[in-house]
């Protein structure tokens, strides 16, 4: 299960005055700290107008870099801030993301391309979000022609089937893994990702919504998620998961992490 640390994102409010104020040791902190916990990837979104992001999204690079040696998420819809950021990362990065919508594919596809990128693939049109999972499958079958169409590998492609709150439509969850098991079937190379988090948007007791989503998901064949990597309970629901699922050859993960704390003292002992 490759983790994308969701923590350095400029829509946050913390994050968004440290890009502003140029706080470096606040965004290098979030960088570590995300690393030290697993993280395979770090997400980083400027979050800023068209005209500034190009430079605060490389700011963040540079920042980021100069902290950990962790693989970046380059999170924008403006192929300017993508085209300035890719040039300065020291290894390849992911991209996040394109669309159905013509105009993403046309700006951002030849960047994944050039530089052999990683890329989060939104079964999105532009439009609007599609309401079923058919509707979504139509636009996945879009963006998967032309990424082939290009040469970019089914295995680079991260398709992200949409996971919308629960709290505007209660079969959201049933929806997005109704869409997973499609992708899983009909792209069985191509990577699943999913920011996990907009799930529970709105609603009280979200980490157990959060915890719950993300072990049905791994079940429907989901191998990649955008969270937040600090949340010890969703680490430890991803073991577990592993586990459940036959994952873990000889449970020797979960043991580990159970010796290293990672599971309540009261949980482990019982």
């Amino acid at each position: 299960m490759q983790i994308i640390g969701e923590k350095i994102n400029g829509t946050r409010k913390r994050v968004a005055q440290a890009i502003a104020e140029r706080d470096a040791a606040f965004i290098a902190d979030l960088a570590r700290r995300q690393t030290e916990a697993g993280a395979h990837w770090l997400d980083v979104n400027a979050g800023t107008m068209p005209a500034q992001e190009p430079d605060d999204l490389l700011w963040l690079v540079d920042v980021v870099q100069e902290a950990v040696d962790t693989p970046l998420c380059l999170d924008s819809a403006n192929p300017k801030a993508l085209q300035v950021a890719v040039q300065a990362v020291h290894r390849t990065p992911m991209i996040n993301s394109i669309s159905g919508e013509h105009e993403r594919l046309v700006g951002i596809l030849p960047i994944v391309v050039a530089h052999s990128c990683r890329v989060i693939a939104l079964a999105l049109d532009g439009k609007k979000i599609p309401e079923t999972s058919a509707q979504r499958m139509e636009v996945i079958h879009r963006i998967m022609a032309a990424t082939r169409a290009v040469g970019v590998p089914d295995d680079h492609v991260y398709i992200d089937p949409l996971a919308l709150t629960l709290a505007t439509n209660t079969r959201s969850a049933l929806i997005a893994l109704e869409t997973m098991r499609a992708v899983r079937t009909e792209y069985p190379d191509a990577h699943l990702t999913i920011g996990l988090s907009n799930i529970s948007f709105g609603l009280p007791a979200r980490s157990y919504i959060n915890r719950y989503f993300l072990a049905l998901a791994m079940e429907a064949g989901l191998d990649c998620a955008i969270l937040d990597p600090l949340d010890r309970e969703l680490r430890a629901a991803i073991l577990t998961t592993r586990l459940l699922l036959g994952r873990d050859p000889r449970c020797l993960d979960f043991i580990r992490a159970a010796r290293k704390g990672l599971f309540d003292a009261a949980t482990v002992s019982g």
